[in-house]
């Protein structure tokens, strides 16, 4: 595993009210809130992560949850759709469920031979539901009223919405190790083989697209996992040698990252597996705490009294 990209790390959105964005997340979707922090640049803001049971790389979706902000756009530049694995006969339960609790969703689509449900929370953030046979071993968030055979298992795909793909493609092929495996329509699907799950990104290309803007129910950025910082750093040259511009390692306490812009405009990420989430919450007590990057402890009574009362 070492020196390669091991599919996705993370994706991180953009909410317009953290309570509002918890109970969707945590309530009607099901997932385990596997981290409760600030923005490290704006610590007046929470960092949601939800994931699957562990917390693991591959499964965490995270949020801005910036108050009042506002919808954003979904367009070219961006990653646009995220779509999550679950076993082929939960899609009937998920159906159901959205329908009980008033969720907007869409028709069934076929994709590739599978069959996604398309649904959006309440910011207008399109996600789906995936269909995927074979052996997915990453553990679901049971919960009340999800079983563990219907929940969600991790991302399945990200798709990225560009006007023009070549250098985006040549990127994940040439540099991140994936490959082109289908094509359907203005629709091209790039996998790697470094990892069986979270391993799919989705390019649709739309030469004629407008551009999106970041606000409320779109995505930041998606993040790529490597196994620990030398992998990440050899990556980086490989990067600064194309001559994209990739910010220096920035420890972000559960990972490090390096960030840079994609040709098609998206923003990357290149985040690691170590150290993990648990490094500060025991595995069972992920997320009931509020955790602060250590250079705003010292703050912590002002930020907390800043923070959005949760529920």
């Amino acid at each position: 595993m070492q020196n390669q990209i091991l599919g996705l790390h993370h994706i991180t959105a953009i909410a317009d009210n953290a309570q509002r964005n918890h109970d969707f997340y945590t309530k009607v979707f099901g997932q385990r809130m596997v981290k409760k922090t600030v923005n490290f640049d704006d610590p007046g803001t929470y960092h949601f992560y939800y994931g699957n049971e562990n917390g693991e790389p591959g499964t965490i979706l995270t949020f801005f949850p910036w108050e009042g902000i506002g919808r954003g756009i979904a367009g070219t530049g961006m990653a646009t759709e995220i779509s999550y694995a679950i076993a082929p006969d939960a899609l009937d339960f998920w159906t159901d469920r959205f329908k009980n609790l008033k969720v907007t969703t869409r028709e069934r689509i076929e994709r590739f031979g599978e069959t996604y449900l398309p649904f959006s929370d309440h910011d207008g953030l399109q996600l789906s539901l995936v269909g995927v046979t074979g052996t997915d071993t990453r553990k679901g968030w049971e919960t009340s009223d999800i079983k563990a055979s219907d929940a969600t298992k991790g991302f399945h795909n990200v798709t990225l919405t560009l006007r023009i793909m070549d250098e985006t493609a040549k990127l994940l092929t040439d540099v991140f190790g994936y490959k082109l495996v289908s094509q359907e329509g203005n629709r091209f699907r790039f996998k790697t083989e470094a990892i069986p799950t979270a391993s799919i990104i989705d390019i649709m290309e739309l030469p004629d697209g407008k551009s999106g803007r970041n606000s409320a129910g779109t995505n930041h950025h998606i993040a790529f996992r490597v196994s620990d910082e030398e992998t990440q750093m050899v990556f980086r040259e490989k990067l600064l040698e194309r001559g994209l511009n990739i910010t220096h390692q920035i420890d972000r306490d559960y990972f490090f990252s390096v960030y840079f812009r994609e040709p098609g405009g998206v923003l990357f990420e290149i985040a690691t597996n170590n150290p993990g989430f648990t490094v500060d919450e025991t595995l069972d007590q992920l997320g009931t705490n509020l955790k602060l990057p250590k250079q705003y402890e010292p703050m912590r009574g002002k930020i907390e009294a800043s923070l959005p009362a949760l529920k």
